[in-house]
């Protein structure tokens, strides 16, 4: 009976991380509907074509995990596995796209004088980046522990979810006609926003565990430091010496 009772409970728990991934994917495709998708479809985007690739990839990393979680979910873990190195490379070059796109923005707005509001705004993807990154290194480090590395994987995501939430906060509130980046401070509701799913994966966890895992109690605290220090750090001196060394990158 008791051996039952886990079984239920461990199923339930696979298929919730897949529910998670779900909406990983719904927020990363419904968030670029109005900047990109409708664009794209109606022939009126005009980015750069690294935006495209950034865009691709991006996009194609939800799906990607939303098929490992399903994978484990209906016991193909080693399938999951195989997959893994595939995961490495996918996730290697979103970071160089995020890098690139960054730097886009920036040379882009200094054709209209706003050079220095892009390289404050650069903080929130760049810092972004670092915080994924780290996760997800973690997280690989610790595949031989299913429970801490899916939950490394959870908060990997959380990150990717703020710039697809930032562009409905953007449609909803930006007046029309404004240009340029936008200050740094905008960044923070929606990143708060996106937390919600990091809360509901705590109280899952509560619910079915009896305790929070040590991994969300490191974990959240990072993220949530992340993304309320980036407005003073961004209008720094220092962060503005690094966000040049950034775009001097591509000459």
């Amino acid at each position: 009976m008791v051996a039952t009772t886990f079984d239920t409970v461990g199923a339930k728990t696979r298929w919730f991380y897949v529910g998670m991934s779900s909406v990983f994917v719904l927020i990363a495709f419904g968030g670029f509907i109005p900047t990109y998708w409708a664009k794209l479809a109606s022939g009126s985007f005009t980015g750069a074509p690294i935006l495209h690739i950034h865009g691709t990839l991006f996009f194609t990393w939800t799906l990607f995990f939303l098929a490992q979680t399903t994978l484990v979910a209906t016991g193909r873990v080693l399938d999951h596995r195989s997959w893994g190195m595939a995961g490495i490379s996918l996730a290697t070059a979103m970071g160089f796209t995020v890098v690139l796109a960054a730097i886009n923005s920036m040379k882009v707005a200094d054709t209209f004088g706003m050079a220095d509001q892009a390289r404050r705004f650069s903080i929130v993807s760049l810092t972004a980046l670092v915080m994924f990154a780290g996760f997800f290194g973690t997280a690989i480090g610790q595949v031989r522990r299913p429970e801490v590395h899916k939950r490394l994987m959870i908060l990997a995501m959380i990150p990717l979810m703020q710039a697809a939430m930032a562009r409905l906060f953007a449609t909803a509130l930006t007046p029309p006609g404004v240009i340029g980046p936008p200050p740094v401070f905008v960044s923070v509701p929606p990143g708060l926003t996106v937390d919600l799913l990091l809360v509901a994966a705590i109280v899952y966890d509560w619910r079915t565990r009896g305790r929070p895992h040590p991994v969300y109690l490191i974990g959240a605290p990072l993220l949530l430091v992340q993304q309320i220090l980036i407005v003073p750090l961004s209008a720094t001196p220092a962060w503005m010496s690094a966000a040049r060394w950034v775009e001097s990158l591509t000459g």
